[in-house]
């Protein structure tokens, strides 16, 4: 049995756990606030369009920025307990419990609340770092840099993104996901001021920022979508949800570049932070927590009332021995206040990715995930870039890519069900072919160089974004899937990390291909080899996931459970 303890000195407001609600919300306060004292510098511009270089900073701005690193501190302080959090209930449950999906269970309201809810924070989270491939050209032309030196710029972002990601994650076990997921909204709106800097330098810095506050998002919602959705539904669900929401973000920040940056430069296309941040805040309290979380902290009523609405039964080990679901394999067990799974350390389960039996799974999601961070951050980003530099204008450019997002958005009903319903596996390798074979395209006709081929730019980047968009929406879910419940976390911040990995090599490489061989030619060769090695790797280890359990997966590879699906 478990020892009793005190109850917790540290205030939950609900249902996160915060070390002082009042310094949170001040500190939210503090940064909006900081982030509105930028607006007059900004406007005065006007008459120079909006060019702000070398612009020497205001009083008003210098104490918004001191208000915004003022807030950032006190709402860290405010949502980061400080010392170990004991949770009174956890006394009253001594007993190791196990979390069952209902595989059978029918999809309900609160499934599909959970997804838009879900949906609109992936959406943002993705319109973020799609923003930078639609500020760099104006960021290039206002401040007279070359290509290499532009190159920067996402290179910070994805190097804020991957240590981000090992941040929030580390913060997700510590204070939990909603908690997580609400720091990093409020960090969001502070960097909305990024398009008021007047030196490169500055907007180098708080595009790291940015990349921080976006870093840990994507695991922890796909972790919180596959443990929530039954078997039957989930492959179809999970992808559909991913591949709207990435088309979704790089549609709206394409739109939005369409829509302002003729009018307000590039630098106001960093403001939309400010309101999407704050939309994430509101909606933060339809976001359930991680019934393991809950339960690793004692916190059983919570997560059995949270898994109730999803079809999910929380019971005892000596419940589920005496009336076993059938055709439903045993989970593993949770213990409240263990904080990792069956005394494991923390080390030995990131190690564990490894390791046979998860080596191969560990092999397949990395070069998968490394392939679309070159082919994303390597080709798609630069893409602005290349047509600027052929003569395109800017609204024209935004245009013709708002356009090939537009079109590619209905696929991504063809990759969910493709991947639901016909193979996870195949679907992996299909998209990835068709990726490459894009890429190869760009480089045979390079549209843009030659007016006779200007009319194939469209096609061929609507069937990029649309393989590209059903890779990115595939990895994920299958990240998600074949990992057992100890792991799973892990290997989905490991699949995640991975396409950032390729998002920081691949600006310098491309960078360095475009300035010795500018278009679209060398740099889709390059860029297509790691996408084709992927497909191949998917071909030899790749695992098949569709209509399995999740405790399927897990089980050892000798196990009946194991079998592969008809």
């Amino acid at each position: 049995m478990t020892t009793p303890t005190a109850p917790s000195r540290f205030p939950r407001v609900g249902g996160i756990t915060f070390n002082s609600p009042a310094a949170f919300w001040i500190g939210t306060t503090l940064i909006v606030v900081g982030v509105l004292s930028h607006m007059p510098d900004y406007a005065g511009a006007v008459g120079m369009g909006f060019h702000m270089r070398g612009m020497a900073m205001s009083t008003l701005m210098l104490g918004g920025m001191a208000l915004i690193v003022c807030g950032m501190l006190l709402a860290t302080y405010g949502i980061v307990p400080l010392g170990r959090i004991v949770h009174p209930e956890a006394a009253a449950h001594g007993v190791r419990v196990q979390v069952r999906a209902l595989d059978g269970a029918r999809l309900t309201p609160a499934h599909w609340g959970l997804l838009f809810v879900l949906g609109v924070a992936l959406i943002v989270d993705v319109m973020k770092p799609a923003t930078l491939g639609f500020v760099a050209p104006g960021m290039k032309a206002e401040y007279g840099i070359t290509t290499k030196q532009i190159a920067a710029l996402p290179l910070i972002a994805l190097v804020g993104t991957t240590i981000g990601s090992m941040l929030w994650g580390v913060l997700a076990d510590r204070i939990g996901r909603r908690a997580a997921i609400l720091l990093a909204s409020v960090f969001f709106v502070g960097t909305s001021i990024c398009g008021f800097m007047p030196s490169f330098a500055w907007n180098l810095f708080m595009c790291f920022l940015m990349g921080l506050s976006a870093g840990g998002m994507l695991p922890i919602v796909y972790a919180l979508m596959t443990e929530a959705m039954p078997a039957r539904d989930r492959g179809w669900l999970v992808v559909l949800h991913g591949g709207l929401a990435t088309v979704g973000g790089y549609l709206v920040a394409s739109g939005l570049a369409t829509l302002l940056e003729p009018h307000y430069s590039w630098r106001i296309l960093w403001l939309p932070g400010l309101p999407t941040g704050l939309l994430l805040l509101v909606l933060n309290r339809w976001i359930p927590e991680a019934p393991r979380f809950l339960l690793e902290h004692g916190r059983m009523d919570e997560a059995r009332d949270v898994m109730r609405r999803y079809g999910v039964a929380i019971v005892s080990n000596e419940q589920a021995a005496a009336s076993p679901v059938p055709n439903v394999p045993v989970p593993e067990s949770v213990a409240p206040n263990d904080a990792v799974p069956d005394g494991q350390p923390a080390r030995s389960r990131v190690l564990g990715l490894f390791r046979p039996p998860y080596l191969a799974h560990s092999l397949c999601v990395g070069v998968y995930g490394l392939g679309w961070g070159l082919m994303n951050w390597g080709f798609v980003t630069f893409t602005p870039t290349i047509l600027r530099d052929r003569g395109l204008s800017a609204a024209n450019t935004s245009r013709l890519l708002f356009l090939a997002a537009l079109v590619s958005l209905p696929a991504t009903l063809l990759v969910a069900y493709l991947y639901g319903r016909w193979s996870s596996k195949k679907s992996m390798i299909l998209f990835a072919v068709l990726t490459t074979a894009a890429l190869i395209a760009f480089a045979v006709v390079d549209p843009g160089i030659d007016p006779r081929y200007a009319s194939w730019f469209l096609p061929l980047m609507v069937v990029l974004l649309v393989g590209g968009s059903g890779i990115i929406s595939m990895l994920s879910p299958y990240s998600a899937e074949v990992y057992p419940t100890d792991l799973r976390g892990t290997g989905s911040g490991f699949a995640a990390a991975a396409s950032k990995v390729g998002g920081i090599v691949a600006p310098p490489a491309a960078a360095l291909v475009l300035t010795a061989a500018p278009g679209f030619t060398a740099l889709a060769l390059v860029v297509a080899v790691p996408i084709a090695l992927s497909a191949v790797i998917l071909a030899v280890a790749g695992v098949e996931t569709r209509d399995r359990s999740l405790e399927d997966m897990a089980a050892p590879d000798d196990s009946p459970q194991r079998a592969q699906p008809a």
